[in-house]
């Protein structure tokens, strides 16, 4: 898998979402912060991609309830493939966010050294309005109404994270 740069390539921040399957919650994130990422036109600055912890679902579209509230919400989500994360990708990745504390054990299990296990944070723990809560539930085995409830976590939740790697960011741009 390509994050779209050499490793030496200044000016690109490069991040992962991972969930279990890849087809409900980071398929969902991803979106939100491409979109967040587009909206600044910092395309050529950051590079958005997501995977999952498991391999159930690889080559798969997202679930259709996450393809349903992203594009009730404006996002783009038909082209999504699930794909599972690889754990040499570490290298390449400047962010690793999980969804729940579950995938947070396994990335950081994953990882091959200290500096690898420092970059996995959970989504959460960006949004100071969780008071604490970690986790973002996974709506796979509920309704619509939940999907619709996850995605409007991780839209806080993306964009209180966005909202901290801004200047890192912006001192990236020519």
């Amino acid at each position: 898998m390509s994050f779209d740069r050499d490793i030496g390539e200044p000016g690109i921040f490069r991040i992962c979402f991972v969930c279990t399957g890849n087809i409900c919650r980071s398929p969902m994130a991803e979106a939100v912060f491409r979109d967040l990422i587009r909206q600044r036109g910092w395309e050529h600055l950051v590079s958005v991609r997501s995977a999952g912890t498991g391999e159930w679902h690889v080559g798969e579209s997202s679930d259709p309830r996450t393809i349903g509230v992203l594009e009730a919400r404006g996002f783009p989500a038909a082209h999504h493939r699930a794909r599972q994360f690889d754990s040499q990708w570490f290298d390449d990745l400047d962010l690793v966010i999980a969804f729940d504390r579950t995938h947070e054990r396994i990335l950081k299990t994953w990882a091959p050294s200290d500096d690898a296990r420092s970059k996995v944070h959970l989504l959460m723990s960006f949004d100071p309005a969780a008071e604490g809560a970690p986790d973002v539930p996974d709506p796979y085995y509920s309704d619509a109404a939940m999907f619709d409830s996850v995605l409007g976590m991780i839209e806080r939740a993306c964009r209180a994270l966005f909202r901290q790697l801004e200047p890192g960011i912006r001192q990236g741009t020519p």
